[in-house]
């Protein structure tokens, strides 16, 4: 029994340890990857056949501005959150489809945007979420 409670008190402290970044969007947690260098926002979910429903990435900027993305190749609809300074919802682009053209569509944010959250296609409509909708980081 003593070593039982060993080993669960090292996969417990462990799962601690190596926490993934999270975020909340209306109650509902979603772990995310970070895309915080121009590499990693010019990447972002390209080439990707699927993210688990429980996922998404977030984009992290320097500053608020108006931001625009498309989906060239991206394999996967998504949804598109922009949230300002104050992580306030400022719009979002339903359910995006992939582009395969050499000619992609953009998706601009409403204002300024300094935060941007992608998740699966029809996650926007199923929490509801309204402009004004605060996003919560847990990214420690």
């Amino acid at each position: 029994m003593r070593h039982f409670l060993i080993v669960f008190s090292l996969l417990f402290c462990a799962s601690c340890v190596s926490a993934e970044p999270q975020v909340v969007l209306n109650g509902e947690r979603f772990v995310v990857e970070l895309a915080t260098t121009p590499k990693q926002q010019a990447l972002g979910l390209m080439f990707r056949d699927s993210l688990p429903d429980d996922r998404g990435m977030l984009f992290i900027f320097p500053s608020a501005t108006t931001r625009s993305f498309w989906m060239k190749n991206t394999r996967i609809p998504l949804d598109i959150f922009y949230f300002d300074e104050d992580l306030k919802l400022v719009s979002v682009a339903e359910n995006v489809r992939p582009c395969r053209t050499q000619q992609c569509p953009t998706y601009p944010s409403a204002g300024p945007a300094r935060y941007v959250l992608e998740l699966n296609a029809g996650k926007a409509a199923e929490l509801g979420t309204q402009k004004g909708d605060e996003l919560v980081l847990d990214l420690e």
